[in-house]
């Protein structure tokens, strides 16, 4: 009983728990929703900012901050300036009452020119810091002359220096005000609006000089308080900026605190080298930077005043909420927040790249699953409506008028349409022409038996011509839902591409680099994309070697001896001064490579060869050898054969299938124009990972493979390029093995000796005798000797032969001692 009590008492109070946690969460999210609302949005933080800007003085006379603050406000936020005003005025009153009411006539005089000329939008800054000097100059010189009735060259430099001072504060402001009225502020701050609102703030805590607290100054607990939040927020060089700046600005507001200048910039400066041990740490050096510069400031005297105002400012530190000096990180950059800020949003938009793609790719899959859906049910159904079609058409202009209509048609239905369908099937079976028994028997039941069986045939041209273009629409819907398929799943992968991240792979970076340095290479960086078997990806930084080669001699090796897996130098950036840098990319390299060799001529000797070829990689490790035959000799069949290969490299490059690629490439071909010009096309795609081949023949000759004294033939039959829209490819697959050698032709080579009956025997005996296995040697004595035997040449000739090999390494692995460890 106490058992099945207990589990009924227990989530109980684990849910009411819940809710009033949840509740305390709710709570506050309200109150910080509601002060913002107070403070940020009906402008109350600018009407205090301007008291205390209103209160602020530079060499206890001049006053530039409030004049300036209310014109940034005014050009920024027109709708607060009201409250800016008041706050500016009453800040004032606190000081003088001549001080307030100048600053009161200076806005009222700023307030006229601004009504007197509107500036343009272009020009807008300048004319309002220009309404700012004017107003100060105006109503600071006639205060002067009404109380003292005279002016004196140092009453003039004062008034001077207090107008430049305002305008250049009105530029300073400007760019701050928007940062204290948005709420939300995505990017990222630059320098400039950094040190803007650093001299804002420092401006406001002007206005706090005179303050106490038990002997302790208020304007030096905010000071040091500044200096601690944005040496957290930022690090040394943005804390040891705040410290200068604002310890700057005090001392031109009262000289006795020029020693808290180098107080707060060692203070920032030491707060943000300790930032790594967050609050802690940061105030660790605000403690030891108010020893040392407090002893040296201001001697022991008033060392322990100093001390106290430090750990007040540290306690105010120390309860700040984390998460909003994180959101000032955030906005500074540099740091570990801005950078995690940063690659968050990168990766919020490659999601939203990766998803756009990869819904394009399912409207390419339904467009291809539509194109697809040919309905067969209707197929027999289709052929009784097309066949009654045709029987009525045959009907309607001979039967119509006949007098035994009704005795053929309502009493022998069955017999007179049997009789006409026999008929059109015995002249579409016999080309147009009906057998003499057949028309005998026509005859003998039909009165108009000759026009019958001539209008029969002439409605069956009609049939028959519906009948291949109806064909063709399907197969034309068939192409292009291959290649909508084929699309689809190049922008699949795409996409997948696109969301694949760089895994962390520090420990593995750190093990390579210590084992290289340990060798006595200094790298400076090493970054790890992958360390998938076989598809090894690392990036390294590798100091000038002057041309010597380490990173192909020495690194690679190691590298090779370190991952299990040969790996080789894919590309690299020579630094372009000797003490500069190399950038190199290292990658896994392929377990077979291919070694090409081309022979070929013209018919006749001429210089234009109607065959075209090509042999490269196309990435994903394989590699393309191609030889197209265009119709013909000459100029446009070298066109023909060379954009057949153009357009074929263009689709294999872009990751399509090689069967969907050629079906492509004819469908071009088909449409493009309606000369009878067409192409042959022999394709074999290696993989440099297995060495498996597929083989691809469009109306070419056999292809030969060379491997010891073994010549095997792969051959396989298809129409030529460009004859009709849909046709199907044969492949044929062969896994090829190191050292064997492929020999791939056009037909003037294969058909080229004259006096030749077999010419498949004689090629295979001529590669047997060959004693070469050099890949352009092969290709050079095949050509040569078919021109020999033959005497001239009558035909273009092309012969492409590849040998496949081992990729044996040009440098032995180096062992080095670390553990091995992938990801």
């Amino acid at each position: 009983m106490e058992k099945i009590e207990r589990n009924v008492l227990e989530p109980i109070a684990e849910v009411h728990l819940q809710g009033a946690k949840a509740g305390v969460i709710h709570w506050i999210t309200h109150l910080q929703t509601k002060l913002i609302d107070i403070f940020i949005k009906r402008g109350i933080v600018l009407a205090f900012i301007g008291f205390l800007l209103g209160r602020a003085l530079i060499l206890s006379q001049l006053s530039p901050f409030g004049l300036a603050f209310f014109a940034a406000v005014f050009l920024m936020r027109r709708d607060r300036a009201p409250l800016a005003l008041i706050g500016l005025v009453l800040g004032a009153l606190t000081v003088s009452i001549s001080n307030s009411l100048t600053l009161f006539f200076s806005v009222v005089l700023f307030l006229l020119f601004q009504k007197i000329k509107q500036p343009k939008i272009e020009s807008q800054y300048k004319i309002i810091s220009l309404f700012v000097f004017l107003s100060i100059v105006i109503v600071s010189l006639s205060k002067q002359y009404m109380i003292h009735r005279t002016l004196v060259l140092y009453d003039g430099m004062m008034v001077g220096v207090e107008a430049g001072l305002a305008l250049i504060l009105t530029l300073i402001f400007i760019q701050s005000i928007p940062l204290l009225t948005v709420k939300n502020k995505s990017q990222s701050l630059k320098t400039e609006e950094i040190v803007s609102i650093i001299i804002l703030l420092a401006s406001v805590m002007t206005g706090t000089i005179g303050w106490s607290m038990y002997d302790l100054s208020v304007e030096h607990i905010l000071s040091r308080y500044l200096v601690l939040i944005f040496g957290l927020a930022g690090g040394a060089a943005i804390g040891s900026t705040v410290g200068v700046v604002t310890g700057l600005i005090f001392s031109l507001a009262s000289v006795t605190s020029l020693f808290q200048m180098s107080l707060l910039a060692f203070s920032g400066l030491l707060g943000g080298l300790l930032r790594d041990g967050k609050k802690v740490g940061v105030s660790i050096g605000l403690i030891i930077a108010t020893l040392l510069i407090g002893l040296y400031g201001e001697g022991s005297n008033n060392i322990t005043i100093t001390l106290y105002e430090t750990l007040l400012a540290v306690l105010l530190f120390l309860v700040t909420p984390s998460s909003s000096i994180g959101k000032i990180s955030k906005h500074i950059p540099g740091t570990v927040e801005h950078t995690n800020e940063q690659q968050q949003y990168m990766r919020k938009v490659r999601d939203v790249t990766a998803q756009r793609v990869s819904q394009f790719s399912n409207v390419f899959e339904a467009l291809s699953n539509s194109f697809a859906q040919i309905d067969d049910r209707g197929d027999g159904e289709d052929d009784e409506k097309e066949l009654d079609y045709f029987l009525s058409n045959v009907t309607e202009r001979t039967c119509q008028m006949c007098f035994k209509k009704e005795q053929c048609w309502s009493k022998n239905f069955d017999t007179t349409y049997e009789g006409m369908q026999e008929i059109m099937f015995q002249l579409s079976e016999h080309d147009g022409q009906l057998p003499q028994k057949t028309v005998k028997e026509w005859e003998k039941y039909c009165i108009n038996s000759p026009k019958v069986i001539a209008t029969i045939s002439q409605e069956l041209l009609y049939y028959q011509a519906n009948k291949k273009l109806k064909k063709q629409v399907q197969e034309s819907r068939k192409l292009v839902a291959d290649q909508l398929k084929g699309v689809s799943a190049v922008m699949d992968d795409f996409a997948k591409e696109i969301q694949r991240e760089r895994i962390n792979h520090h420990h593995q970076e750190e093990s390579i680099m210590e084992a290289i340095q340990n060798f006595g290479l200094q790298i400076t960086n090493v970054e790890i994309y992958s360390l998938e078997q076989g598809n090894v990806d690392i990036e390294m930084s590798v100091p000038y070697c002057q041309g010597r080669g380490e990173c192909e001699k020495l690194i690679a090796p190691m590298l090779s001896d370190i991952l299990g897996e040969t790996v080789i130098v894919h590309s690299e950036e020579c630094a372009t001064f000797p003490n500069g840098q190399c950038e190199v990319v290292f990658r896994s390299a392929k377990k077979y490579t291919v070694e090409t060799g081309v022979a070929h001529a013209a018919k006749g000797g001429g210089l234009v060869s109607g065959d075209s070829f090509t042999t490269t990689e196309i990435g994903f490790g394989k590699y393309a050898i191609a030889i197209s035959d265009g119709m013909g000799n000459g100029e446009r069949a070298h066109f023909e054969s060379t954009e057949t290969l153009k357009l074929l490299q263009k689709f294999l490059m872009s990751g399509i299938e090689e069967k969907i690629a050629i079906k492509s490439v004819n469908s071009v071909l088909s449409l493009r124009t309606t000369d009878e010009i067409f192409s042959t096309l022999d394709l074999a795609v290696i993989d440099l990972q297995d060495a498996k081949a597929r083989f691809l023949k469009i109306c070419s000759i056999p292809s030969f493979i060379k491997r010891g004294d073994k010549v095997i033939k792969i051959e396989a039959s298809n129409l030529p390029m460009g004859i009709i829209q849909e046709f199907d490819v044969d492949v044929v697959c062969e896994e090829l093995k190191a050292g064997d050698i492929l020999i791939m032709m056009s037909d003037g080579i294969f058909e080229g000796p004259a006096h030749v009956e077999n010419f498949e025997f004689w090629i295979k005996r001529k590669l047997k005798e060959l004693q070469t296995e050099d890949p352009q040697e092969i290709s050079d004595l095949i050509l040569e000797e078919v021109v020999r035997t033959n005497g001239n040449i009558e035909d273009d000739m092309t012969v492409v032969t590849a040998k496949i090999m081992h990729n044996t390494p040009k440098w032995a692995t180096i062992p080095v001692h670390t553990q091995r460890k992938r990801a």
